[in-house]
C-alpha cells in the first residue's frame, strides 16, 4: 500500500481573500502526517490557536499526489479541474 503523507503548514497572508503569503520566511511548518486524520487533528489545533486573526491560513498538503515531473503522466493527471 502507498504511503499517504500530508504537510500541515500555514501563516499570514497579504489578503485573506487569496493565497498569497506576507512573508514566506515565516510560514510556520506544523509537520507531516501520515493519514489525513492526523494531519487533519494538526490543522486544525493551528487554525484554532490563530482564530483571532483573520489573516492566518493553515493548509494540509497531500503530498502523496505530487509526482516526479520528469516522469510521463497519466491521461488523468493532465485532465483539468
Amino acid at each position: 500500500m502507498a504511503q499517504r503523507l500530508h504537510l500541515v503548514f500555514g501563516g499570514e497572508l497579504v489578503d485573506p481573500s487569496k493565497s498569497v503569503f506576507k512573508d514566506v520566511d515565516d510560514i510556520d511548518i506544523v509537520g507531516m502526517f501520515p493519514d489525513y486524520a492526523s494531519a487533519y487533528d494538526a490543522w486544525k489545533d493551528a487554525a484554532q490557536r490563530t482564530v483571532d486573526n483573520a489573516h492566518m491560513r493553515y493548509y494540509i498538503a497531500h503530498i502523496h499526489r505530487l509526482r516526479d515531473e520528469n516522469k510521463e503522466a497519466s491521461s488523468t493527471e493532465e485532465l483539468d479541474g
